[in-house]
């Protein structure tokens, strides 16, 4: 008897570590991927939810930053994350377009001036929806409200209209939409991965670069090119994004904390990318570089042909978008 019962003790024991122990996932590291270097605005806000992260999950849950491209580009990152790999890259709604066409609207020049009207538009159901097909696709974002900042030109000569970009060689990224908006201004656009740009830019093999303010500035682009043309052709919501087979194996506890820090990161890159702009033309002005105000309306209306290129558009689609911004 004393047997049977020391036995039915070490039983129950057993019995309480484990569901001791399952109230407890295991420890989880994400990396994660950009292309910006250190000190920018991208790499601050990463820091930030680095910080976030530890200390929501005491400790469980830790971010791995890679900056400056050194897991490669956009694309090949997102290949890992659908393979399964534990990492999130930054990337938008232009790259995205390859897995549903639609998503490359919210990417059109001149789309709208108010950061704050395009980022309800990654609140709305519509937006919702198009999130649940990527994920059936494979991509799971998990930062959905990333301010990148709006997008201008620096060039080695200078742009005050559409004109003055026939010609000029325009590094941009590999997506359909910005391509198609620099062709529809006249520019001659060349798409590469940012990690490549400034190499291309020294060697003559590109004119100039398209890219928010910090961007252009902590991509040390204005050692070459040493006029800023403010087109302001795009207003750039950036979303973090991983893959669905990583994501879907984490407890729902650890993906609740990671989504909530990751959405308040979002709510910070806003917060500092208002901030930073003034500050970076200045720092311009003060590295010889020769800050140009043009008038956008030829800009606006040079690219509302691009709109008209994407017969694999869901009807509608484009009217649909302008009353959300309405």
């Amino acid at each position: 008897m004393f047997r049977r019962t020391a036995l039915l003790a070490t039983a129950a024991i057993a019995m309480l570590g484990a569901v001791a122990g399952s109230a407890h996932a295991d420890p989880v590291a994400i990396k994660i991927a950009y292309e910006n270097n250190p000190g920018e605005p991208v790499d601050r806000v990463m820091h930030y939810w680095q910080d976030l992260i530890a200390e929501r999950s005491n400790g469980e849950i830790t971010l791995e930053l890679y900056p400056s491209s050194q897991l490669g580009s956009k694309k090949d990152v997102t290949e890992q994350a659908m393979m399964g790999m534990n990492v999130i890259t930054i990337t938008d709604a232009g790259f995205l377009a390859d897995y549903d066409p639609d998503l490359s609207v919210l990417f059109g020049p001149f789309l709208s001036d108010d950061p704050a009207k395009i980022l309800e538009i990654y609140e709305s159901d519509w937006f919702k929806e198009k999130e649940q097909g990527l994920r059936e696709k494979g991509i799971r974002i998990v930062l959905p409200n990333y301010l990148y900042g709006v997008r201008h030109l620096i060039a080695n000569k200078p742009v005050r209209t559409p004109a003055d970009l026939a010609g000029l060689k325009v590094r941009v990224p590999n997506n359909v939409m910005q391509i198609r908006a620099f062709e529809a201004m006249g520019a001659t656009p060349t798409p590469m991965p940012l990690g490549e740009t400034f190499t291309a830019l020294s060697q003559g093999v590109i004119d100039g670069v398209e890219n928010p303010l910090s961007v252009l500035y902590g991509q040390r682009f204005h050692e070459e090119a040493k006029y800023l043309s403010l087109i302001g052709y795009l207003t750039n919501v950036a979303v973090f994004a991983g893959g669905e087979a990583f994501f879907s194996t984490l407890p729902e506890e650890q993906m609740k904390i990671i989504e909530e820090t990751a959405y308040e990161a979002g709510l910070y890159s806003q917060k500092i990318t208002n901030e930073e702009d003034a500050a970076v033309i200045q720092k311009m002005k003060n590295a010889g570089v020769e800050v140009i105000e043009v008038d956008k309306a030829p800009f606006r209306e040079a690219t509302l042909k691009a709109y008209e290129q994407f017969p694999e558009w869901s009807e509608g689609l484009y009217e649909q978008i302008q009353d959300q911004l309405k």
